[in-house]
């Protein structure tokens, strides 16, 4: 069975991502269908609207598959680079859409999920939604435009959720500018298809909710606002709270080269998420050579005993060194926009 579905349902265009039994875990060719669709639907003149899916009842999407990442460290097959080359080109495809772009963000989203539907013009969360970008956990960091959206959200609600890879629930999810609206679940089949008739904004404002209220209103969350990660930590400690605690915890467990390596993403993020794009780019390809990623994934999936031994130091690089050499280019291979540019120009018949 395909695992990615499109279907025309009156002028709406649906995608299906289909492998619920893998939390509908994205893969290259799995990006290459959703951008085709995109290219397809965009000049069609009865298309007017454009909703995503997971399919099952766990998961919107949980990210790319790691394990695939981990071979790739192994063997240096080059599939984790073709891989991130489409994913985020289709994350800026999925930004620059000029059609709505409605994502059902209803269940698990992480990683890679977020990057096909927090980039969106219409983001719904349900409250099943357990959303956020993991990544620090396994040595990696908010990719597919994460340091983007996240340097855009409140500076410390942003950097709780960079730093730690919590999850939040619906409210905070739209506290942090990753999600528009709140939508019951039980309502979410009654949307799906008043939106193959009706105008996105229109058939979104008889259904939304209002959802629970979330965490990121409290005072502990400020901590994140302080200038080092030492004075966070210390603000979290401050504070009675098994909230602040659960973070200061995940804070600390935090892969330390993760930590600084978003740190300096984050500081140059948030302007154009194309540049922000080739700067993850070059990050993630870099970060396939340093050995805290592969201990990260090791640890999480492969032996999953989550007691990784973070390499510090390492090679007697100084912490600012081992951080620089993720920004070195790429010779011959940066990310480019061909495969979108090239398209739209092909589609509309440039």
């Amino acid at each position: 069975m395909s695992e990615i579905l499109t279907q025309r349902r009156g002028h709406l265009g649906l995608i299906t991502l289909n492998r619920p039994k893998s939390l509908n875990a994205l893969n290259a060719d799995m990006c290459h269908v959703i951008m085709d669709a995109l290219l397809q639907w965009r000049d069609d003149p009865q298309i007017a609207q454009v909703a995503i899916v997971g399919a099952g009842d766990r998961a919107f999407c949980a990210g790319g598959d790691i394990v695939a990442i981990y071979r790739d460290i192994m063997e240096r097959n080059g599939s984790s680079e073709e891989f991130w080359r489409v994913e985020y080109q289709l994350n800026v495809l999925i930004d620059e859409y000029p059609k709505p772009y409605i994502a059902f963000m209803d269940g698990i989203v992480l990683g890679g999920g977020i990057g096909i539907s927090a980039h969106g013009s219409h983001r719904i969360v349900t409250e099943a939604s357990r959303c956020g970008m993991p990544e620090v956990g396994i040595g990696f960091f908010p990719d597919v435009g994460g340091t983007h959206l996240l340097s855009r959200a409140p500076r410390a609600a942003g950097r709780l959720a960079a730093l730690t890879g919590m999850k939040f629930g619906a409210a905070d999810t739209v506290a942090l500018g990753l999600a528009d609206t709140y939508v019951p679940q039980k309502d979410l089949p009654a949307l799906l298809e008043a939106l193959q008739t009706e105008p996105v904004d229109r058939a979104v404002s008889r259904f939304a909710g209002i959802p629970d209220s979330g965490y990121l209103h409290e005072e502990w969350v400020q901590s994140f606002s302080e200038s080092s990660i030492p004075a966070v930590a210390a603000g979290l400690s401050a504070f009675e709270n098994p909230r602040a605690a659960a973070a200061l915890a995940a804070l600390e467990a935090a892969c330390p080269s993760s930590v600084r390596l978003v740190e300096e993403l984050l500081r140059e993020a948030g302007v154009d998420l194309r540049a922000d794009l080739i700067r993850e780019f070059r990050a993630a390809v870099h970060r396939l050579d340093d050995p805290d990623f592969a201990e990260g994934i090791r640890a999480a999936v492969i032996d999953k005993d989550r007691k990784p031994r973070w390499n510090e130091p390492l090679d007697k690089l100084s912490p600012e060194q081992r951080t620089a050499r993720h920004f070195g280019p790429l010779d011959g291979a940066e990310l480019d926009f061909t495969l979108i540019d090239q398209g739209l120009r092909e589609k509309s018949g440039r």
